[in-house]
């Protein structure tokens, strides 16, 4: 199912941004927020896992159902899995388009992955403590 990914900055995010490894941040940039409808819609319920995927990439996430959010987009947090599926294309600004990004997203049982797995993923190394 087509959804407009939003990312932007949460308040657990920015709680737990001084630590990129800890649990709490994890947790807090792991979710893709969706309107209650759609997950319905997609037969998934709140933290169930998904996987949105779009032409850069696919991350696993867990669904967090929110009616703060309109039907037909979801958000994400800023954060290493926002990343993952962030479009490299800047338009010569520089800038990524963290805005109204077309995915799909499937449910599934796949395990979320840990920061950690995520950058080593991408070819680069765990964060040292």
């Amino acid at each position: 199912m087509k959804f407009l990914m939003n990312t932007g900055r949460t308040v657990p995010q920015g709680e737990s941004v001084e630590r990129k490894d800890s649990p709490e941040y994890e947790k807090a940039t792991s979710v893709c927020m969706i309107h209650p409808v759609d997950m319905m819609v997609l037969g998934i319920e709140d933290g169930a896992r998904v996987c949105v995927k779009n032409k850069s990439g696919e991350v696993v996430l867990v669904a967090v159902s929110s009616e703060a959010i309109e039907q037909g987009t979801i958000f994400v947090p800023l954060g290493p899995y926002a990343n993952h599926i962030i479009d490299s294309e800047t338009h010569c600004t520089g800038m990524p388009d963290f805005k109204s990004m077309t995915v799909d997203i499937e449910p599934g049982d796949t395990p979320v992955m840990t920061v950690s797995e995520l950058i080593e993923k991408l070819g680069g190394v765990r964060y040292a403590h």
